[in-house]
């Protein structure tokens, strides 16, 4: 560290013209860029970790970064801290380009101060954010750091709730992705679960609100930092972290790409591209992939592969709650938003986690213009003791209650089952969907044919010689009376039902039609969700 970081009331002989000043502008933006020093570099490198500047270039497109108050400095004292100004103040702000759009950045340097929170550290972050809020452009935060600077106490704590306002003033305005790169403890946590997206890195990011050490005073449980909080725990326990990868690198690359898939604010549409997959290719193999058998299970992910541009989707929250899926994709280089159960997972039913999941997927989508699709083939809500007890009405509620309030294009094609409360739940023609298609294979009904036999003929299966065989019989006249192909469809229920080979075809022009569709809500300050 150089004098002037250690001693602030120094200062450099008096240039005596422009050059001087100059040259000396250059010295103190080297030193800025150099940071604390070489072993600091490597002590983060030794960790498996980049430094703040080099995850900014994997962001950025190259020599787009333009960096603001690079050389901001504490002012706190006592501690030591006024021996100890770095420039920037362990955290590097400032905005750039992704694929040529303007994308506003912060980044904790753990190598200062660890990455901790100060009151001009917060003040950065706080001005970034008031900048990509002004400017109307997506915020990525590069989290790295070691919480609250305890050394400037309550200070530091008022930092953080000014970033906490800034981020719920933000959310459904502009996209904010949280990049989670080394730890996150206490309250700092609460930022990146107010943001759009949360990313993880493997093994070295975490975040908890209470650390293992207390965790095991307080319980006498014993876990490690990534057993708590770590990438796979929230990616596949918690649903805390939409994505989770191996390095930064890929990481890095995979926040780019949501980038491109998302509008710059919520004023403007998604970004358009040209596809080279045909609007009108027919997609045969879907005759084969659904069974017509509906206890028979597949893979939706493949029905969304032969549908959408190229096969290439973006599944979101991937390993939590995997009997429903979400993800965004491109129909004819249109971004859409496709929300589909999964027949491989639980038979694809709804139960707390899948529906919290849908639910905010579908508000991300809806406050940022991008059309819904949804692909149907549910046999209904989970049942059990759990689930009733654990609130399964409320939390499916919150599903109803998104697309009940989503004014996006919205269509849903049911595939094969959709029964009961769920097949409402999962946009259905009465709660708004737009345009709702079916397969010949589909069984719209209150439930399965099975149990409604059972209920309904009851008494005559009772009754019977061979309750067995009068059942099956009550259950085939079920089916043909009520759960034929065509009997939402000839009650107005479906607008049409369409050969599978033709989805793509068909999807692609009537979310052309619907790209024009204007609908408002009431006038309110803002609805009251379930919780």
């Amino acid at each position: 560290m150089t004098v002037l970081d250690e001693t602030p009331d120094a200062t450099p002989d008096e240039p005596k013209d422009a050059k001087g000043r100059a040259a000396e502008l250059l010295a103190v933006r080297a030193e800025a860029l150099r940071g604390p020093s070489d072993r600091a570099t490597e002590a983060q490198h030794a960790k498996g970790k980049l430094t703040a500047r080099e995850r900014i270039d994997l962001l950025l497109d190259p020599g787009s970064f333009h960096e603001v108050e690079q050389l901001r400095r504490h002012r706190a004292t006592g501690f030591g801290l006024e021996a100890k100004k770095p420039y920037t103040d362990g955290v590097i702000t400032g905005w750039g380009t992704v694929d040529g759009r303007t994308v506003f950045v912060y980044a904790h340097d753990f190598r200062i101060f660890g990455g901790a929170l100060g009151e001009a550290h917060a003040a950065k972050i706080h001005n970034i954010m008031d900048k990509a809020i002004a400017a109307g452009a997506p915020l990525v935060s590069l989290n790295d750091g070691a919480g609250a600077r305890i050394q400037e106490g309550v200070s530091a704590l008022a930092g953080y709730g000014g970033i906490f306002q800034r981020n719920t003033k933000a959310s459904g305005v502009i996209p904010q992705i949280s990049v989670m790169l080394g730890p996150c403890a206490g309250g700092a946590a609460y930022s990146p679960a107010l943001t759009d997206f949360v990313f993880m890195v493997r093994e070295t990011s975490q975040m908890f609100i209470t650390g293992p050490d207390v965790v095991k005073a307080v319980t006498g449980e014993e876990i490690t930092q990534n057993g708590l909080g770590g990438a796979d725990v929230h990616a596949e326990t918690s649903g805390v972290c939409h994505f989770a990868y191996d390095d930064e690198e890929t990481c890095l690359a995979e926040v780019r790409y949501l980038l491109s898939l998302l509008p710059r604010n919520n004023r403007e549409n998604p970004p358009a591209t040209e596809s080279e997959d045909p609007a009108d290719r027919r997609g045969d193999a879907l005759l084969d992939l659904v069974p017509a058998d509906g206890n028979r299970p597949y893979d939706m992910r493949k029905v969304i592969e032969e549908i959408v541009d190229d096969g290439e989707f973006l599944e979101v929250h991937e390993r939590w709650a995997t009997n429903i899926i979400c993800a965004l994709s491109r129909l004819d280089g249109q971004v859409v938003g496709i929300i589909a159960n999964q027949p491989q997972s639980l038979a694809g039913v709804l139960d707390i986690e899948a529906s919290e999941k849908a639910a905010r997927f579908v508000q991300m989508c809806d406050a940022f213009n991008i059309p819904l699709l949804t692909l149907l083939d549910v046999p209904g809500f989970l049942p059990g003791v759990d689930q009733e007890h654990g609130g399964i009405i409320r939390h499916g509620a919150k599903l109803l209650y998104a697309y009940c309030n989503a004014t996006v294009p919205r269509i849903s094609l049911i595939l094969r089952k959709a029964y009961g409360g769920a097949y409402i739940v999962m946009d259905s023609q009465s709660i708004g969907a737009d345009l709702t298609y079916a397969w010949p294979t589909n069984e719209i009904a209150v439930m399965g044919a099975e149990g409604a036999a059972n209920v309904i003929f009851r008494r005559q299966i009772a009754a019977a010689d061979d309750p067995e065989s009068m059942r099956q019989k009550m259950v085939k006249e079920y089916k043909s009376e009520l759960m034929h192909p065509y009997y939402a469809a000839e009650r107005g229920l479906v607008d049409d039902v369409i050969d599978p080979a033709e989805t793509r075809e068909v999807l692609i022009a009537s979310f052309a039609m619907l790209r024009t569709k204007h609908a408002d809500l009431p006038s309110r300050k803002h609805g009251n969700p379930p919780q």
